[in-house]
């Protein structure tokens, strides 16, 4: 495995990368979490701004969310050929989640809409539940190993006839699903007060960003809990995958600063935030917590693709299970998307710069008035 010191070294540069990218979008969850809030606001001018100020967004989650999602086919498609080859159904849920998304926000307010603006938001709703929940459910399943074995050919044979789904019904995996869908409602929240100028949607958001912080922590606790005293996959110097006692924690304290030391530093930040928000009125809580959020979330992939760690493991076959050595692409493919990758930085700054043209300033009452295109 370690014979080409070359390719081994494009294979773990495309799984920091897509550690990077994929922390990025658990961050701009808040998108999602945003949108399970819209039904709290009773009132017609604060679900019109709530909205609005999320549609100005959307768009760069679903950027994110798409490369991501091309970084993960180009650099590792074996991952993709088992996942979406074996656990159809799941994957196609949270496939079907996101384009409602997009369809929802494109068509929500435009004229001729038979189905009602209601729909629309009911689908909003759906997205940031469905969306959110099952992502994370897909990351936990890192850890906890999915049923499937693959043939001398590498096709994949999934042992469960729910196809997927089954992983919806581990405690653990699911502990993560719920626990990133209230952090996703927290830092909605956050996002409101941070881009909305209105005293109705501020006070109720800081309640929202309590509420579901204390909602998220025992499941977020339980999941870590579980993860770092569970038994973990581990590929030693010559291929064969065995369980090993507290892998995951092996790897987070091995992985030192990027490992322990993000986790510890990204719970504090998250905590740092909810304490500004709801008790010290600040409207910069979204930053902190993004921020640690990023952290967190780095730490989490770092420790399951990293230090001989199969990122997708099999439950059924240990054999079978899939790293970042035995599933990515051709070390000429990884070369010469490597060279592509440079241009990642051009993307995230294009986020950046539509982000800040959007968020000079926060919306008003006044500007939903004002403004013919609304979401």
């Amino acid at each position: 495995m370690n014979s080409d010191i070359s390719f081994v070294f494009l294979q773990q540069y495309w799984w920091f990368l897509v550690s990077v990218i994929g922390s990025l979008l658990v961050f701009l969850f808040f998108i999602q979490g945003g949108q399970t809030l819209i039904f709290n606001f009773k009132d017609d001018l604060s679900k019109k701004l709530v909205i609005n100020s999320l549609g100005r967004k959307w768009e760069l989650g679903y950027t994110t969310l798409v490369m991501f999602g091309g970084a993960m086919f180009a650099a590792f498609p074996l991952f993709y050929a088992t996942s979406f080859g074996g656990a159809y159904f799941f994957w196609m849920l949270i496939l079907i989640s996101f384009v409602i998304q997009a369809v929802s926000y494109e068509f929500r307010k435009k004229s001729g809409n038979f189905l009602g603006a209601k729909t629309f938001e009911i689908f909003l709703l759906l997205n940031g539940v469905l969306g959110v929940t099952l992502l994370g459910v897909a990351v936990a399943s890192f850890f906890s190993g999915s049923p499937f074995y693959l043939d001398e050919s590498r096709g994949v044979h999934w042992q469960s006839t729910l196809i997927g789904l089954e992983a919806m019904l581990n405690p653990f995996n699911i502990s993560l699903g719920l626990g990133l869908l209230f952090i996703s409602r927290m830092t909605g929240a956050q996002y409101f007060i941070n881009s909305i100028d209105d005293p109705n949607v501020r006070n109720l958001s800081r309640r929202q960003t309590l509420v579901n912080f204390v909602i998220a922590l025992p499941f977020l606790l339980y999941f870590l809990f579980y993860l770092v005293t569970r038994d973990g996959y581990h590929i030693d110097d010559g291929g064969v995958v065995s369980l090993v006692k507290y892998k995951y924690l092996s790897n987070l304290l091995e992985l030192n600063i990027s490992g322990i030391g993000f986790l510890l530093i990204g719970l504090l930040l998250v905590m740092y935030s909810v304490f500004l928000t709801g008790f010290k009125n600040s409207n910069k809580g979204i930053w902190i917590s993004g921020f640690g959020i990023v952290l967190i979330a780095f730490s989490l992939f770092a420790t399951a693709g990293f230090n001989n760690t199969p990122f997708y493991p099999s439950s059924y076959d240990l054999q079978s299970s899939i790293s970042i050595y035995n599933g990515s692409s051709s070390h000429f493919t990884l070369s010469v998307m490597a060279v592509v990758s440079l241009f990642v930085p051009f993307v995230l700054g294009y986020i950046s710069y539509v982000w800040k043209a959007m968020s000079q300033k926060p919306l008003t009452s006044q500007e939903i008035k004002d403004d013919s295109h609304l979401y």
